[in-house]
């Protein structure tokens, strides 16, 4: 595989933009054994909406390297493992992944409770590990050498959601709702200090099962406290739907504010109505926003236009979990062609010298002591319910 050839077929923004990156090109060893790439993907479970997104870009970018001839000739084979959501499980698929499968590259996690469970095992196994789990922890270039954040950290994410609850919206007296993953209760904790740290007051804060029925109790404490917003930290878009329902049965007008599983599109089939979904603002992306006009990024359509083309679904799921998919298996496969093989060793020093790498989702930027590489100024908040191809408005208070 050649960088443009695979850029004709995946974008030719993509190309532009990598072929400005001196790549060394040492031969990679003749085989026709495949590159392999592990993919820890909660298919099923409560906290399956993002791996549904995240895996039709891996599909996508997988399908278009093997069909322009794969990297020098090598195809890439993704080797995918349903953990569930669940850490336990997540663990013994990280360690067949290695033992067994010998993959040279793992993607995933993507729920930061299972990731906190892998990232050590991975570490110690000096297995190149790209995720998007937003736990701030996960990344640490001294613990966790070969992880690398391709997302936004939840600080990042945190501090958008608070600018724009206290900056955008003017509310000072602030509700703080988490699921009980692992993820759930470490965003949650995180949120309420940083609001606490700012000024404002933290009137209610609670981890709830996601598979509860009932967010009645939840919610009414909530407002018998004065909450003016709702600030949510979960990807199960099941008790979400039962949040926003419940407002609407309690007839209380309150905003809803926080991770990008708001806008995720299995919740225009879990509201009872449509009217429950508004004044929803879900953590956003400039890469994934549409203007007044509806136009988005030049690039960002373009791979719009292709996925529709090649018949990927947008309108139950996000751009940037696609995108973000896509990215990974990019990055792995660039890494691969620009050290000549398939050693840890070279895909980290790859990954340790990229500066803006153009991908789909964002520019990401490593080095040997930071391996958060998306982009802070790339954050916004989105209109949640105007989903259109994935795609979001700007929520109300961005020029």
């Amino acid at each position: 595989m050649s960088i443009s050839r695979r850029g004709i077929l995946l974008g030719g923004a993509g190309a532009l933009g990598a072929a400005s990156f001196p790549l060394a090109r040492p031969a990679i060893a003749q085989s026709s054994e495949p590159i392999k790439i592990g993919w820890l993907a909660a298919m099923t479970g409560p906290s399956s909406a993002p791996t549904v997104g995240f895996n039709r870009g891996v599909t996508f970018a997988t399908e278009a390297i093997n069909a322009a001839g794969g990297v020098k000739g090598r195809k890439i084979e993704i080797i995918t493992r349903d953990t569930q959501g669940d850490p336990t499980k997540a663990v013994n698929a990280t360690q067949e992944l290695i033992s067994q499968a010998k993959v040279h590259a793992i993607w995933g996690p993507v729920n930061s409770g299972e990731a906190l469970a892998t990232t050590p095992l991975m570490a110690r196994a000096k297995m190149p590990d790209l995720h998007p789990c937003v736990v701030d922890t996960l990344i640490d270039p001294a613990k966790f050498p070969a992880a690398f954040r391709i997302a936004p950290s939840n600080g990042q994410w945190d501090d958008a959601v608070r600018n724009y609850c206290l900056k955008v919206l003017k509310v000072s007296k602030i509700a703080v709702i988490g699921d009980t993953t692992g993820y759930g209760v470490t965003a949650v904790k995180a949120s309420v200090e940083a609001f606490k740290k700012d000024g404002a007051d933290v009137v209610y804060s609670a981890n709830i099962d996601a598979t509860q029925p009932d967010m009645t109790p939840d919610m009414l404490r909530a407002k018998n406290a004065a909450a003016q917003v709702i600030v949510v930290w979960s990807v199960s878009t099941g008790m979400e739907a039962r949040m926003f329902n419940t407002r609407a049965s309690m007839n209380w007008d309150v905003p809803f504010v926080g991770h990008p599983s708001l806008a995720s599109g299995e919740l225009a089939g879990l509201v009872e109505k449509p009217a429950n979904w508004e004044k929803v603002y879900a953590i956003g992306y400039k890469s994934c926003s549409y203007d007044s006009a509806g136009k988005l990024p030049p690039k960002s359509q373009d791979l719009v236009d292709r996925l529709n083309k090649a018949k990927v679904p947008l309108n139950d799921t996000l751009l940037w979990w696609i995108a973000g998919g896509i990215d990974a298996v990019e990055l792995i496969a660039k890494a691969v062609e620009a050290s000549g093989s398939t050693d840890s060793e070279g895909i980290v020093k790859y990954w340790n010298s990229l500066t803006k790498y153009p991908g789909y989702f964002g520019n990401y930027s490593f080095s040997p002591t930071q391996h958060n590489g998306y982009p802070t100024d790339e954050i916004v908040m989105s209109e949640a319910r105007s989903a259109k191809n994935g795609t979001f408005a700007l929520a109300p208070g961005y020029s």
